[in-house]
């Protein structure tokens, strides 16, 4: 199976007076627009997630939505309270294993540092970290059921790699 692990887009700053529980803290005009600009590109060159795993935090809900939005071909949205930060990797791959039987492209969407340390740990000891941009995403090629360690990273990219601004 294809996992795609999206850290969420440009949000407001955290600390932001308009928003005292940062759970609630959106993106920003801007970073909506730049990742709609990231799907974009992916979307031309394939991407095409069948279902969308979010933390249940606004800005990752927003990123997931505008992922929702910009493929071609319809997908759900779940909220998991695994993606929320301290990321639960054992929940997340019982969750994944459990939509692999239905779908071949899933996406997590998440925050930093977690998504860094999921992707390395699906794809190496669990020791390492891999930096993330605001709104990048990553694909791992998994097996059945999926498991720590035996991914493989197909890319990692950013809005700049992608050229959108």
């Amino acid at each position: 199976m294809l996992l795609y692990i999206i850290r969420h887009a440009w949000a407001y700053h955290y600390g932001d007076p308009r928003w005292p529980d940062d759970t609630q803290r959106p993106l920003s005009e801007k970073g909506c627009k730049r990742f709609t600009g990231i799907v974009d590109c992916m979307v031309e060159r394939g991407f095409a997630p069948q279902i969308i795993a979010t933390s249940p935090l606004v800005r990752c809900r927003q990123t997931a939505d505008l992922v929702a939005e910009g493929i071609l071909e319809p997908a759900d949205v779940v909220e998991l309270d695994a993606l929320e930060p301290g990321s639960d990797l054992e929940a997340l791959l019982a969750w994944t294993a459990e939509q692999a039987q239905r779908y071949a492209e899933v996406a997590w969407v998440g925050h930093a540092p977690d998504v860094g340390r999921l992707v390395a740990a699906l794809t190496g000891d669990g020791e390492g970290e891999i930096h993330f941009a605001k709104g990048g995403v990553a694909a791992v090629v998994l097996e059945d059921p999926p498991e720590p360690g035996q991914g493989e990273l197909r890319w990692l990219v950013t809005a700049k790699v992608l050229g959108v601004e």
